[in-house]
């Protein structure tokens, strides 16, 4: 891939779960922590690249957002269909949210035209 390609991570926040500020903060933050130790802990070359290049250009970040579960899933598959790294976050339920409700995912770090097939036509949060 060229030198100068553009890399980034995407988190997907669900909105219609009303989550607060802080506690959508925090569930952003377990999915992209979570989607940078699975591609870690997969070995894969060509995520390990990505990821190296995208730490080394910044970490761009884009928070978006969808109205529904279904949605927040759909983004999820999508990027594992395509072959991108993507975490599912479910909530343990210690605070606002009951147990396993699920309210984020990340996408990438990954090329950021690959990411841009699953998440370009969501909305910034």
């Amino acid at each position: 891939m060229a030198q100068d390609e553009e890399y980034k991570q995407v988190i997907v926040i669900r909105t219609d779960i009303k989550m607060s500020k802080g506690k959508t903060a925090v569930q952003a933050a377990h999915a992209a922590v979570e989607a940078v130790l699975l591609i870690i802990d997969s070995g894969r070359v060509e995520w390990l690249r990505w990821l190296r290049e995208w730490r080394r250009t910044g970490q761009k970040k884009v928070a978006v957002k969808v109205g529904s579960e279904q949605e927040l899933v759909n983004i999820y598959q999508e990027a594992l269909r395509l072959g991108l790294p993507a975490s599912l976050i479910a909530d343990a339920g210690l605070t606002e949210l009951p147990p396993g409700t699920r309210t984020a995912v990340a996408v990438g770090p990954a090329p950021s035209q690959l990411v841009d097939r699953v998440t370009g036509r969501l909305k910034l949060l």
